[in-house]
């Protein structure tokens, strides 16, 4: 398979990736901007592509150690030479299943884009693609799982996914152990609704649901100055 150069944040990460089949686009990186990890901290993503997301998060905060799962073989060798092409070496990808990951260490906080196309909507022909877009039953309450078994207590698990999704990822992370979930929803203008929502939760905890005023992602010149300064320059997005 061949691949493409390119770039993250402005220009500040080097990133290659798959020419053809999954291709990164903004969730990554948002979602990376909503971590609250603090440098000496470690975090786990499931289902890391090509690293997009550990390399967003560990450009605003270089002292963290991360590690990315990825199933596919080839997109796991791929996060790990894009880590090292950007002098990384805190962070590392490796080929595993996520419901049986081989792991014994503990996280502070785990984050994941997960598949979210129906099961029914018409596949992909492209394996990875199919793979990395379409659910299956029970896929989410098996990712909310897994991604809770190997955090600390108190650590934070946090999710992007479409807002249709919302009472299932909802339902998982409470089965998964994980409660006071905060949500920010992801409004395309100011006079739409969300389409992609931001959800936290807290391993451990049983506080209450919490609304947030949410992100507007663009407005008539563009992107908004806000998603402007998430999506290329690199900040966080507290909640």
């Amino acid at each position: 398979m061949s691949e493409t150069a390119g770039w993250l944040l402005d220009g500040r990460l080097r990133y290659r990736q798959l020419a053809t089949g999954h291709r990164t686009g903004i969730e990554p990186v948002l979602l990376a901007a909503s971590i609250p990890a603090r440098d000496g901290e470690t975090v786990i993503e499931a289902g890391t592509g090509a690293g997009a997301g550990l390399l967003c998060l560990a450009a605003r905060l270089p002292g963290i150690s991360g590690l990315g799962v990825e199933r596919e073989t080839r997109l796991a060798a791929l996060a790990q030479r894009n880590f090292a092409a950007n002098d990384l070496p805190n962070l590392t990808a490796i080929a595993a299943d996520l419901a049986a990951l081989p792991l014994r260490r503990r996280f502070d906080h785990g984050f994941a884009n997960p598949p979210w196309r129906s099961p029914h909507d018409t596949p992909s022909p492209d394996t990875i693609r199919r793979r990395a877009h379409h659910s299956t039953a029970g896929l989410l309450a098996t990712w909310a799982q897994a991604i809770a078994a190997v955090l600390k207590p108190r650590g934070t698990m946090t999710l992007i996914l479409p807002a249709t999704s919302l009472n299932e990822c909802l339902g998982a992370m409470k089965q998964a152990g994980c409660g006071a979930p905060r949500i920010m929803p992801l409004w395309p203008r100011t006079d739409r609704a969300a389409k992609l929502v931001i959800v936290r939760s807290t391993r451990g905890d049983r506080g209450s649901l919490t609304l947030l005023p949410g992100l507007t992602l663009h407005d008539d010149n563009g992107y908004t100055p806000r998603a402007e300064a998430i999506l290329r320059g690199g900040e966080s997005l507290t909640f």
